[in-house]
């Protein structure tokens, strides 16, 4: 299986880390966190005129169906500034919701939507303090005209401002069963829903939702009826993907930074890049991030060759991308000495996004005992 990026994808490489580098440095995040808004919607109208936005969209609705690898070089250039956009939610979750169980209807209503830039989307499954995907509360009854929801959802990506919220409710079973859930396409202004802003540690966006008796229709479920599960868990795999392309664009451009400042600090009269120990470090830091770097790139052309090893492979590239951004922004701190622990250098910055790319959609833990599972151990 190759994942050699063609010329038509490094061209989307080199315009995505332009664009990311010119309209969403990091400064762009300090001032949002200041303003306490989760992104910027003049950047984001540009990143839908660019195209972005509409990579995965069949050019019948408007895309221009590139493909997960070529999406996944916006993501990890977008990584490297680790900038607040709807992307991930968005052209990545929203739009392969679509495309993988979307009615036609739906299609044609929302997925020209998403490639324009106009339409924010969200994916609401966890309701505890932990992923897991399977622990669905939040009920939908059937009603005369559809269904009922009632619940809550915790910790939804972009929740804030999303037009669309893709809910994961259970229409039948227990709370732990994995058949009995469905998936709803829920209006976000619909009646009976309130969102929550959280303020979070990587200052982006993020909500908690309650469902208070909420009517949809019957034309609202994504897929069938009491089988959305395995619909769930191709969304989710192609999220954790998209979070560990984010990730390891983070430890890319973190060591880098890192790499430099040794190139410039000096101690006791010499470069610490001379000192062994810290050449070691790097050298350990090095070889993870291509580690990593092969584990996401296989993850991400077993998508678009439709292969049946997608959901290990996504397992194991969001684990080594958790662990190696984990390992990279903590040792880009520690490198930077006094400096790396103030607010005023960006080192700290990318921890805090690590933290948080670490632990969603499944932190390390959970993604090493999957992916064990999945190889039948």
């Amino acid at each position: 299986m190759a994942f050699v990026l063609s010329e038509e994808q490094q061209m989307l490489r080199d315009s995505a880390r332009s664009f990311a580098n010119e309209k969403l440095p990091i400064s762009q995040l300090r001032k949002l966190r200041e303003k306490g808004e989760g992104f910027d919607g003049t950047t984001w109208r540009e990143m839908a005129e660019l195209g972005f936005t509409g990579v995965l969209i069949p050019e019948e609705f408007g895309g221009s169906n590139f493909g997960y690898l070529g999406l996944g070089q916006v993501l990890e250039a977008q990584g490297r500034t680790i900038a607040a956009s709807p992307l991930l939610s968005t052209a990545l979750i929203g739009a392969s919701a679509l495309v993988i169980a979307g009615s036609q209807a739906q299609k044609e209503t929302y997925l020209p939507q998403i490639a324009s830039g106009d339409l924010i989307t969200a994916l609401a499954v966890d309701e505890g303090a932990h992923h897991d995907p399977s622990h669905i509360k939040l009920a939908a009854k059937k009603s005369a005209g559809g269904y009922t929801l009632s619940g809550d959802k915790r910790y939804v990506v972009d929740g804030v401002e999303a037009g669309l919220l893709i809910v994961a409710a259970r229409t039948s079973g227990g709370e732990s069963d994995t058949s009995g859930i469905t998936l709803f396409l829920v209006q976000g202004d619909a009646k009976g829903v309130s969102r929550t802003a959280l303020k979070t540690l990587d200052a982006h966006a993020a909500a908690n939702i309650s469902f208070a008796n909420v009517e949809v229709g019957a034309d609202a479920v994504l897929g069938t009826v009491d089988a959305g599960f395995a619909t769930l868990e191709q969304i989710l795999d192609r999220a954790r993907i998209g979070l560990a392309a984010e990730a390891l664009g983070a430890a890319d451009a973190a060591f880098e930074m890192t790499s430099e400042y040794l190139k410039v600090r000096k101690q006791f009269g010499q470069l610490i890049g001379s000192f062994q120990s810290l050449q070691h470090r790097a050298a350990v830091m090095f070889t993870e991030l291509e580690l990593t770097r092969s584990c996401v790139g296989a993850a991400f052309a077993a998508l678009d060759a439709n292969a049946n090893n997608v959901a290990e492979l996504a397992s194991l590239a969001k684990a080594r991308a958790a662990e190696t951004l984990h390992l990279v922004s903590n040792e880009t701190v520690q490198m930077h000495g006094g400096i790396g622990m103030t607010d005023v250098h960006d080192s700290g910055l990318y921890m805090k996004r690590a933290r948080v790319l670490e632990a969603l959609y499944g932190g390390e833990s959970f993604h090493r005992d999957r992916y064990a599972r999945l190889g039948g151990y």
